[in-house]
């Protein structure tokens, strides 16, 4: 096949390509070929993939657990209370049901979207934190529950939990931040400054409410994103010294004080504040190697374990389906932070890798410290297992969270290591930036 060009018309540009070709087909018939204008060329979407099923399985698979899981803890409790076994579990289908359309959604929109949106999405979630702490305004009523303004009611609709929010919302702006400094994070006043000017506000409003799981969760997924984008390790290690220093100066509350010392010695008081943590070790000692079996478990429906369908609800796997199945579980947050750390190491762009880092340490981090609170490796927290605890906001944001992932996960290419990602450090952090496609030319057809 032999193409010709038409000659250039005047006031063309030299070297330029026309707006047209004709090419020569078999039979000798000249038949002219439109090529799309220059600025459509530059809007071409990069090209996608299919995306990384090993996070589907992952997510999908402990969402199927999770569902097992409340119904089996729950089921007693829910006849008991209200004649109905489904009174938990028929909740945590439907909000499955919705956080997986949510993860749909976000697989299929461009993650790079979110760049435009990060400080509104950031600045809502600091308001949503700001509500909880108040008085009801209007339809606006926070929720009080043990003791801590947690929740957020909005006129019949059902309580969320904003801090299940400003996670999500915090990771995508501190990549967005990141992503447009560059180098400049690694410098004082360029990055940890600004960096700790970010995350602070969102550690202190949920550390007031106080939720110190979830102040923990947040501080350990923003640190981690820092250290990934290349902060200075003396800023990095001052950081944490601050942390800890702040959170001696603030103090803990009573209650706070009580998980620590039954994290100690929980068997001083069994009765007490050990209860928790001494009824979870029974539950995994009860469990062995296989298990008693679904809905075989003695403390079952939550009636001697606190929580069961909630912060304990690992307890219950492990005590239904013993050691086997509590590894499997733990098996399946193992996929899910390799492949999360895979798609971060081939992401297409600066942003992108930071995101896929951050979603993926912020999930991780959180199954970490839900599982080492119940074998008491750490004091009792209150936060839940990501995907397999009872509770709408935080199963709505995960697969939201892993939807962003996939998204990501559609555009992944080999490369070396993750800061051989293209640069998008195009307006720093005055402005949203949303970097332009930058698809590998295409070779031209040969001439006969």
């Amino acid at each position: 096949m032999s193409v010709a060009r038409p000659m250039d018309r005047p006031g063309r540009r030299p070297g330029a390509r026309p707006e047209s070709e004709t090419e020569v087909v078999n039979g000798g018939h000249v038949r002219e070929r439109n090529r799309p204008p220059a600025k459509a060329r530059q809007t071409l979407r990069r090209e996608r993939h299919q995306p990384d099923l090993s996070i589907l399985l992952a997510v999908v698979a402990l969402a199927a657990v999770g569902i097992l899981m409340v119904y089996s803890s729950s089921a007693m409790r829910g006849y008991l209370k209200a004649e109905n076994t489904l009174a938990f579990a028929g909740p945590q289908i439907q909000w499955a049901a919705l956080g997986i359309a949510a993860m749909v959604v976000m697989m299929r929109i461009d993650y790079r979207i979110l760049r435009l949106f990060s400080i509104p999405i950031y600045i809502t979630a600091l308001a949503l934190l700001v509500l909880v702490l108040l008085p009801p305004i209007g339809p606006l009523e926070p929720k009080v529950i043990g003791g801590s303004a947690r929740w957020l009611r909005i006129g019949p609709l059902p309580a969320v939990h904003p801090a299940e929010f400003a996670k999500l919302a915090l990771i995508i702006y501190v990549a967005h931040w990141a992503a447009g400094r560059g180098v400049r994070v690694r410098s004082l006043l360029g990055g940890t400054l600004p960096f700790l000017l970010i995350v602070a506000p969102v550690v202190v409003l949920v550390f007031k409410e106080p939720d110190l799981g979830t102040t923990a969760v947040i501080t350990l997924t923003a640190f981690t994103m820092f250290f990934v984008a290349g902060a200075n390790l003396a800023h990095f290690a001052a950081l944490g010294l601050l942390a800890l220093g702040a959170l001696v100066a603030v103090g803990l509350r009573g209650y706070q004080l009580e998980r620590i010392q039954a994290f100690i010695n929980p068997w001083s008081d069994p009765l007490g504040k050990g209860f928790h943590t001494i009824q979870g070790l029974l539950a995994l000692a009860i469990g062995g190697l296989f298990g008693a079996g679904l809905g075989g478990s003695r403390l079952a429906a939550g009636l001697s374990l606190p929580n069961a369908s909630n912060d304990f609800i690992f307890a219950v796997v492990a005590q239904e389906f013993g050691f086997v199945g509590a590894t499997l579980v733990v098996a399946l947050f193992l996929l899910l932070g390799y492949s999360g750390v895979r798609t971060a190491l081939r992401a297409p762009d600066t942003f992108g890798a930071l995101l896929a880092a951050g979603i993926t340490g912020w999930l991780c981090l959180q199954a970490f410290i839900n599982i080492a609170v119940v074998v008491a490796l750490v004091p009792v927290t209150g936060i839940t297992l990501p995907f397999i605890s009872d509770g709408g906001s935080s199963l709505i944001i995960s697969f939201a969270a892993v939807g962003i992932l996939l998204s990501i996960s559609r555009e992944t290419v080999e490369r070396g290591s993750w800061n051989d990602a293209s640069a998008d450090r195009g307006r720093g952090n005055g402005g949203s930036h949303l970097p332009g496609p930058r698809r590998r030319p295409i070779a031209s057809r040969p001439q006969a």
